[in-house]
């Protein structure tokens, strides 16, 4: 049932999603705006309990119409949690923007793009064309590949663990989007999600790795292993530049299609990987 759900999900996803409808984050809102004190502990309690209500809704429905309600219920949670439709219409906005050379639109929609880490101050145009690579292969890892990673290995919790991860990734959004850096620290949510990307952001990094330079990607994977201090992001943007550094960071329509191609490739790769394994285990 995972793989026919995350086909379907992944299909509906591209054709259809394209504005904050099917997003998690957008139905989150109202919840977040409420929010008036910030901590580890509430951060955990929100999230805990997302989960326990999501854990209780599919087991309710278990058995009911032989499967199909339960059925609907892991695609409509996937809908929800995977795929960056908001998202998605920024990066086509700054596209059309660029395009047109209309600076002041085209740096606003780079600015929401790389909302979670930014752009370092006063950097070159080289230098904020490559971080915005980074941040569309961020982006790419946050509302794919690491939701895809949660809804597999969960087995019959996918569902759980998947509405668990996307509503820590839309904590962390909407307090980079509307609070200040210091409530966003206090709440704990950086750290809980440095956590639980460890483990995708590797598997991520090694098929990155596998793309690029082999003879400089493999060995910094195999660092990133024991790599306790860098953060999830820098270990696979820094992983994915080794593919991307034979292109030049230089025009600002074609830099960030680049990092976007490769991306979906990636997702393509490791989605295709998983329908393997899952036939495979089926068959023995």
């Amino acid at each position: 049932m995972t793989l026919f759900s995350l086909l379907l999900v992944l299909g509906w996803e591209r054709l259809f999603k394209l504005g904050e409808h099917w997003q998690l984050d957008h139905r989150l809102e109202p919840l977040f705006r409420r929010r008036r004190h910030f901590s580890l502990l509430r951060t955990l309690a929100m999230t805990l309990l997302a989960m326990a209500i999501t854990a209780l809704v599919v087991w309710s429905l278990k058995g009911i119409l032989f499967g199909v309600a339960q059925l609907l219920l892991w695609i409509l949670i996937g809908l929800l949690c995977i795929g960056a439709g908001s998202v998605r219409m920024h990066y086509h906005a700054y596209l059309k923007a660029a395009s047109h050379d209309d600076v002041a639109a085209h740096q606003a929609m780079a600015a929401e793009l790389t909302l979670i880490h930014g752009v370092p101050v006063e950097c070159s145009e080289r230098e904020f064309l490559r971080e915005l690579q980074n941040a569309l292969i961020w982006i790419n890892f946050r509302y794919y590949l690491a939701p895809l990673f949660w809804f597999v290995v969960g087995g019959p919790y996918g569902p759980v663990l998947l509405v668990g991860y996307a509503f820590l990734r839309a904590w962390q959004s909407w307090l980079a989007k509307h609070q200040s850096p210091l409530e966003r620290a206090q709440s704990g949510v950086d750290g809980l999600l440095h956590v639980i990307d460890w483990i995708p952001a590797r598997l991520a990094g090694v098929a990155y790795a596998l793309l690029g330079h082999g003879e400089k990607a493999l060995p910094a994977w195999f660092a990133a292993l024991t790599d306790r201090h860098r953060s999830q992001y820098q270990v696979l943007t820094s992983l994915a530049q080794f593919s991307l550094e034979r292109d030049p960071h230089l025009d600002k329509v074609e830099t960030p299609r680049i990092a976007v191609a490769l991306a979906k490739r990636i997702s393509l790769v490791l989605v295709v990987v998983v329908a393997l394994l899952t036939i495979y285990g089926t068959l023995v």
